[in-house]
């Protein structure tokens, strides 16, 4: 019996339920303008979430057009139905119905790079085969003009029979309208004839269908008969009949005479894609474009590694340049609305836990949104232009010095956003040895949540100053991302020579044309970031400042608050005017101090000094840097915090309050020596409990982030220890 989500819908039946949405799934290979055309189509109205058991993200999106809606399933990339990770099993599962909790897709929107068909068709073959309804967007069709690729779209609709084929620019919205009608109209478009191009993989499909009484579709019996019977299809192979298994494996035996199934498979399908090119495309011959040039260029070894390099610089510059308006900006709206709060409230706890906890707490991680932007809105510029694909391309000979492909470097390079996506983005890596040597080195990778803690310690203590025409602040912010990938790698070496030993992988990438990044797409992803980073800003970040503020608050202590009167009589007997303000304000500082250091989170922290104490930190360090374990970008709220309720200095910004921070005989806390060790520890400790929960989900086991925690923890102690030492020697 057929299970109810493996029902099929045929071409020659109603596509869709009448009086209901229809649900397209988005299919296309990796780079061919899949996601951007899904982005085009839907806008704003997408929902993300996590397929059941998995973490791999699913965005769905809603098309109106014509008064009609239709959902939209962007699915991973996948090169073939023949899965070799698990993001490509996710495609296929959900294209044949297999995916637990939802029935197949009613049909398919093929997506097709236009510049590179060779790749396209293979997959697209596959997919008609299916007998879905469906409809071809032909993505980058500019790029392929300009690079004199003539494509006869009416011969290459009747070349795949009959299926409705649409030229669009995703980055221009070209064609979009087209491609619109035709997705709505998808229901009513008759059906398309079936290609067949493997005759005898068809009537085997046919034989074993009958064998297992129908239970299994024709497009399972294909898959069956290549792939054979493996861990990934066992979800429709669990129930057949032993005889139904011995049968499949003497087809495979007629079918394949002992050589590989996918080898025979690939020189097949190919040699209809060349005789289906050779038909419905011809190459005009053109000048080089500047674009080809720039592409030549980069390509080469030592031009695209000087090129990266240059990048990746600008970029960090930009981090500091272009956002200090914005941030002095943020920084004086919280301090203005910090005392209003402080004025109009007067003292007390609760006016305490609204200025000193909540709008210093969560308004000193706020202030550096505008860097995490910037910093988002390169990364997403580079990925939508193309030239991500470049750096994997560029770095494969380095990662494979360590045991690694350019495979891992996709991951790597997510991870400076965030450790949790990169990670989870290691799914694409089939070897398993490769994919946890991945897991231990991304979260090496300087991720957002860093960079609040590098631009306070660097803004605050390393000088203005230019080297040649580059700015020292951003020298030293560009120097500690190489540290973090220096750092990577060598994990990744040592995991490779030592507990993951094993052959070297191969590593096959298709480099995608350059191409102007879409502004549309770009404000999407950039409008999502901003989202994650002020829901966690406004709930995680919000939750760790007011229970900080709470330990930093309580117990008060009656014998300070009286002493506190009695030197603010005295005070009064003996000045006036600004001369009694003023020591009114230096009293109130010194009791806040006294306050704080006598509280729940004084006490935490001198309990935890001694073993801080090597490193150069003092109690309101260590206590700061044990609250943000949970999530490091909580420190600088942690800080906010104590040095909001604790402020001895008259500086009101919190730079200001770490230069002015002491120890008991007067020494300054924040040398040089000690803010170098803490950017180290910051560099290299994992103070985030979201990777650690990620890492083993992706390894199922509860050793391995152990090991990551306990080990990158280590290497932060010790980087921070040697720095202060040596350099207060």
């Amino acid at each position: 019996m057929t299970k109810p989500s493996e029902i099929r819908i045929s071409a020659g039946e109603i596509a869709v339920r009448r009086g209901a949405e229809a649900r397209i799934a988005v299919v296309g290979s990796p780079n061919s303008g899949k996601s951007t055309l899904f982005n085009r189509l839907t806008g704003l109205k997408q929902r993300i979430g996590n397929y059941p058991g998995v973490t791999v993200e699913r965005h769905v999106g809603t098309l109106s057009f014509d008064g009609k809606k239709t959902e939209l399933i962007d699915l991973p990339g996948t090169h073939s139905l023949s899965a070799h990770s698990l993001e490509e099993q996710i495609a296929v599962d959900v294209i044949l119905g297999r995916m637990e909790g939802s029935s197949a897709p009613d049909g398919i929107l093929a997506v097709l790079d236009a510049t590179n068909l060779y790749q396209g068709l293979f997959l697209l073959q596959q997919l008609i085969e299916l007998q879905m309804p469906m409809v071809v967007a032909l993505t980058m069709s500019d790029a392929a003009a300009q690079s004199g690729i003539d494509i006869d779209l009416d011969a290459l609709s009747q070349a795949v029979g009959g299926v409705k084929i649409c030229s669009v620019v995703a980055t221009t919205g070209a064609g979009l309208a087209k491609l619109r009608a035709a997705i709505t109209e998808l229901q009513d478009r008759p059906a398309f004839q079936d290609i067949t191009v493997w005759p005898e993989l068809t009537e085997a499909a046919k034989k074993l269908q009958s064998r297992s009484n129908d239970e299994l579709s024709a497009t399972e019996c294909k898959r069956l008969l290549i792939d054979g019977v493996t861990e990934r299809n066992q979800s429709f192979t669990a129930g057949l009949d032993g005889d139904v298994v011995g049968f499949l494996e003497e087809l495979r035996d007629d079918l394949f005479a002992g050589e590989p199934p996918l080898a025979i498979e690939a020189r097949i399908r190919y040699d209809w894609v060349r005789d289906t090119l050779n038909t419905v495309q011809r190459s005009v011959p053109k000048l080089q474009s500047w674009r080809t040039g720039i592409t030549t260029f980069l390509n080469q070894p030592i031009a695209g590694t000087v090129g990266l390099f240059i990048v990746m610089a600008v970029v960090f510059q930009a981090v500091f340049a272009w956002a200090t308006p914005i941030m002095d900006f943020i920084d004086g709206v919280a301090g203005s609305l910090g005392s209003t709060v402080a004025a109009t409230l007067g003292d007390g706890a609760f006016s305490s836990l609204i200025a000193d906890g909540i709008i210093a707490g969560v308004g000193s991680v706020i202030i550096f949104l505008p860097q995490i932007l910037i910093l988002f809105l390169f990364i997403i510029l580079l990925e939508d232009s193309g030239y991500l694909a470049r750096a994997a391309y560029l770095m494969d000979r380095t990662m494979r010095s360590v045991g690694l492909s350019g495979q891992s470097i996709i991951p790597m390079i997510s991870s400076f956003a965030c450790a949790v996506p990169g990670i989870m983005a290691t799914r694409v890596i089939p070897s398993r040895r490769d994919r946890i040597a991945t897991i231990m080195a991304a979260p090496f990778m300087t991720c957002s949540a860093r960079l609040p803690v590098y631009a306070l310690l660097i803004a605050a203590f390393v000088p203005e100053d230019r080297v040649g025409f580059m700015n020292l602040q951003g020298l030293v912010l560009f120097g500690l991302y190489i540290f973090g990938i220096v750092m990577g790698i060598l994990t990744a070496l040592l995991m490779r020579k030592t507990a993951l030993r094993g052959p070297k992988p191969p590593f096959a990438l298709m480099l995608p044309e350059f191409r102007r990044p879409n502004v549309q797409t770009v404000l999407i992803q950039l409008l999502g970031r901003v989202k994650v980073f002020l829901y966690r800003a406004g709930t995680v970040i919000f939750t760790v400042a007011v229970v900080v503020w709470a330990l930093a608050y309580f117990p008060r202590s009656q014998i300070i608050g009286t002493e506190v009167e009695k030197q603010r009589q005295t005070a009064t007997y003996s000045l006036s005017g600004e001369q009694l303000a003023a020591e009114y304000e230096r009293i109130d500082h010194v009791a806040a101090a006294a306050q704080l250091e006598q509280s729940w989170l004084g006490r935490a922290g001198k309990t935890v000094e001694p073993l801080f104490r090597p490193l150069g930190w003092d109690w309101r360090v260590s206590a700061a840097v044990i609250a943000g374990f949970p999530a490091r970008e909580v420190v600088i709220a942690v800080l906010g915090t104590v040095y909001a309720v604790g402020d001895e200095a008259d500086d009101a910004t919190l730079s200001g309050r770490l230069k002015a921070s002491t120890w008991a005989n007067g020494s300054p806390v924040f040398t040089l020596p000690m803010v170098i060790g803490l950017l180290i520890f910051y560099a290299c400790c994992l103070q985030c409990a979201a990777t650690l929960a990620v890492i083993r989900r992706e390894t199922n086991t509860w050793r391995w982030p152990v090991f990551a925690w306990v080990y990158m923890t280590s290497i932060g102690y010790v980087g921070a220890l040697l720095a202060f030492q040596l350099g207060s020697g």
